[in-house]
């Protein structure tokens, strides 16, 4: 639950700090979100959904109380400005390791992480680093370096680096309101074998010219087996800050290799059965999903180079070539005759299930639901150029679509935190404030025509140059046609829980799920370029440059073990 206890909002009338006066309203403050119904009472487990988290040496706990430190209004920007934030009800025996910030028009819904150091039992085994240390895990700092101020006097902000000692690092930024440098009990810093390096990722707020950043932060190592933990604090500066570059602060590293605050089976299934969100289809959609089983017993084909004709594929996928790397040797394709090619085509909304994979996401700190669906057929592109939408007759068309979206659970608490939207080669994360719901918790996705890329909210996405009003559409609405993956799912894997899930067959084929095709990209553009007006024709090496790369062919798409996210953190 979040809370806002105190006030202690300042200003001068220099740069961006609000002032707050008689005759002026103070910023409007971000409010506490909520999911739209309540979490329930999750199964028995081990760590999971218990509100603390045992990373080794140290125990964390997730703190979204906080007192309004200062808030800020750009001269060029938002005007709902940004907040900046100190933890409060830390419990006893624990420790700050930074402040929060956020812009002022999103819910308040951040977290930081509070630390405290832990005793391990004699059975307990740590790894990469020396546990015969006798340096504690946790210190105060030396004293603060102040990395920048409003230079207004009294009533400015002012932002303090701790400066660690001698083997530790520091894991976030203070703020205050008075040009008094904090006391060194106001945070701790973590032993440096117990950290990872992390990055900047989502700028909050950037003066003129940039010459004062604040940034969110996450670990730059991220994955399945991935060690380093989000703080939740953020970082700033006065200088430039390369995307990958390492910062003056840390995340924290979790070295408790059973990862005990990840769900077992029975509450994964609770999770999904709370959690899981219904997909919609597009109410012209000719292209449905349908379950793998059903792919291969109407007819699909396994190809081998060198080989002309295809061969059945068992009900299981048993007969699949299983493990090594796609190197071309095998790939899959529709059935050879018409009638049949054209039912597998269009697939088969009634036997569509979920195919779901649960891993650790950032140290173990999250849980990662990653939900697979397959389609046999991609459709054709539908390209837009400026007032013009043209649909095209084969472009974008290819055999065996896999397409993903993932559910971002935090395992302090068991709250759905993010969703992230998989959209052809990239994606995004979407904050749970910011997702459409139906059924209490369960967000909605929406699956765009022939593409089959997902998105939080109906409408029309152009992928290609949005200035210029040309690319490919991805057109997006509710309609009859959706899945319940909160009811229609298979758990394929998760690899955390040894052998407690058996994997199909068919995940481990890591060639091609349908042949590569190359279009004849001129002669149908060209088509498209004799129906402009001639003041907007544009050459048909200008028209290449601005639409996306599947325009021009597709190689057979991979199953999802050969995708990236399968073991690394999704691109965004």
């Amino acid at each position: 639950m979040f809370e806002l206890l105190g006030d202690k909002m300042f200003g001068c009338e220099c740069f961006c700090w609000h002032k707050h006066t008689d005759h002026q309203y103070p910023l409007p403050q971000p409010q506490p979100f909520f999911l739209p119904s309540p979490i329930p009472e999750w199964p028995l487990g081990q760590g999971f959904g218990t509100g603390k988290i045992n990373l080794g040496e140290l125990e964390v706990v997730k703190i979204t109380e906080f007192e309004r430190v200062w808030s800020c209004s750009l001269l060029r920007g938002k005007a709902e400005g940004v907040t900046f934030y100190k933890p409060v009800g830390i419990p006893d025996g624990f420790f700050c390791l930074g402040y929060y910030c956020q812009p002022n028009d999103q819910p308040l819904r951040g977290y930081v992480l509070v630390a405290r150091e832990r005793v391990a039992s004699s059975t307990e085994v740590y790894c990469d680093y020396d546990s015969d240390t006798d340096f504690p895990a946790l210190r105060k700092p030396v004293n603060y370096s102040l990395i920048w101020s409003t230079d207004c006097g009294s009533g400015c902000g002012f932002f303090w680096l701790p400066n660690p000692p001698l083997g530790y690092k520091a894991m976030g930024i203070l703020v205050t309101d008075t040009p008094d440098e904090p006391d060194v009990e106001e945070v701790r810093c973590v032993r440096e074998d117990l950290t990872e390096t992390c990055e900047i990722m989502d700028t909050i707020l950037a003066t003129d010219a940039n010459t004062f950043q604040v940034w969110t932060t996450r670990p730059c190592r991220r994955g399945m087996f991935c060690k380093g933990v989000s703080v939740g604090t953020f970082f700033c500066c006065t200088y430039f800050v390369s995307e990958n570059q390492e910062l003056e602060i840390a995340c924290l590293k979790n070295l408790d290799p059973s990862l005990h605050a990840m769900p077992n089976l029975d509450q994964i299934h609770a999770l999904i059965k709370h959690y899981g969100a219904t997909v919609f289809f597009h109410p012209n959609e000719d292209c449905m999903p349908s379950s793998v089983q059903w792919f291969f017993k109407n007819g699909a084909l396994l190809y081998k180079d060198g080989k002309v004709n295809g061969e059945p594929i068992d009900y299981l996928g048993s007969n699949l070539p299983s493990g090594g790397t796609n190197d071309g040797a095998f790939w899959i394709d529709l059935p050879r005759d018409d009638n049949a090619r054209k039912n597998v085509r269009n697939g088969s909304l009634e036997s569509a299930e979920l195919y779901v994979h649960v891993k650790p996401g950032l140290g173990g700190t999250f849980t990662d639901i990653v939900m697979w669906i397959f389609c046999p057929f991609n459709g054709p592109a539908n390209l837009k150029i400026g007032l013009m939408n043209i649909q095209m007759n084969k472009i974008g068309q290819h055999v065996g679509d896999w397409e993903h979206f993932t559910l971002r659970i935090s395992n302090f608490t068991g709250e759905l935190w993010q969703v992230y939207f998989s959209q052809h080669s990239g994606g995004e994360w979407v904050d749970a404030f910011n997702l459409e719901f139906i059924e209490g918790n369960k967000p909605i996705i929406y699956s765009s025509k022939h593409g089959h890329a997902s998105f939080p909210h109906p409408g029309i996405y152009l992928q290609g140059s949005d200035k210029l009003g040309i690319g490919i559409r991805n057109d997006t609405a509710r309609s009859k046609y959706f899945v319940d993956s909160s009811t229609r799912y298979q758990i394929v894997a998760a690899e955390y829980l040894g052998g407690v899930v058996t994997e199909p067959c068919w995940l481990q084929y890591m060639r091609e799920w349908g042949p590569t095709i190359v279009y004849d990209s001129r002669s149908e553009l060209d088509k498209i370029i004799s129906l402009l007006p001639l003041f907007v024709r544009f050459s048909v090496e200008n028209i290449f440059d601005l639409f996306p790369t599947e325009l021009y062919g597709e190689e057979g798409p991979t199953g999802p073990k050969e995708k990236d996210n399968w073991v690394g953190d999704e691109r965004s």
